[in-house]
């Protein structure tokens, strides 16, 4: 089982979303993300390299860029964004990968 911890500018990333998609994205990386969080599935992927996040988990038209410390089992929220056509949003402006 692995720990979630939010970066503070994901924090900052998920509070700019209002309260019910909160509730989904934060449902979203609960359910996907507490166990083998870096076995590739239909949502969720490694990214090929940026200086973002080495995965990104897909959950309707959210965004969760993300890091996994395997030895001590934390898996590390960097960004929380929203994607529109192939545009990817974070905190209301475009942002590029």
């Amino acid at each position: 089982m692995y720990d979630i911890e939010f970066t503070p500018e994901a924090i900052d990333d998920l509070k700019s979303f209002r309260k019910f998609e909160q509730q989904i994205i934060i449902s979203g990386i609960e359910s996907q993300l507490t166990y083998e969080p870096t076995v590739e599935t239909r949502n969720r992927f490694r990214m090929r390299p940026n200086e973002v996040a080495e995965w990104e988990l897909r959950i309707d038209k959210y965004r969760v860029f993300y890091n996994v410390e395997h030895e001590v089992h934390i898996v590390s929220i960097e960004v929380v964004g929203f994607k529109s056509g192939n545009q990817l949003f974070v905190r209301g402006k475009r942002r590029d990968l």
